[in-house]
């Protein structure tokens, strides 16, 4: 009885790797895209829930006779958009961790009120600026334009 020997051959496993290379080589690149397209679509949704936060504040203190929209945003530098400390003036109920990594937002304040921040995608910063005489959140002007997604 002879045992049969089953194995692929120089030129079929030369074959896959070339193949997986290819592939390797068209996915890659769209991995990288995605991954943007994902950080942009946090950024959007982000802003848009500290816009909604700000207006549901203003709205709450209207009621009560108050006509001033909250002073800051955030009650320090490492836990962001959470109000500005004061009872009864939070934004966010969980307010954002703050980085410095694609997909994070940070201050670049020193000290409170904080109102100017930064969104940090595809490795380019996108500075915002929030004002507490209109409760404007917004993008300062002339921003890369990978940061123009963020609010069209």
């Amino acid at each position: 009885m002879q045992k049969s020997k089953s194995a692929f051959t120089m030129i079929e496993l030369v074959f896959v790797i070339v193949v997986l290379g290819i592939l390797a080589a068209i996915a890659i690149p769209k991995f990288a895209a995605t991954r943007t397209d994902a950080q942009i679509s946090k950024g959007r949704a982000d802003i848009a829930s500290i816009r909604s936060a700000i207006i549901t504040d203003r709205q709450a203190h209207i009621i009560q006779g108050d006509q001033n929209y909250i002073s800051g945003l955030s009650q320090n530098s490492t836990t962001l958009f959470d109000g500005n400390g004061t009872v009864g003036r939070e934004l966010l109920m969980y307010g954002v961790t703050s980085g410095t990594i694609d997909g994070h937002w940070s201050t670049t304040d020193a000290a409170a009120p904080y109102i100017h921040y930064v969104y940090k995608v595809g490795g380019k910063n996108c500075n915002f600026t929030y004002n507490p005489a209109t409760g404007k959140f917004d993008l300062n002007a002339n921003q890369d334009p990978l940061c123009d997604q963020l609010i069209n």
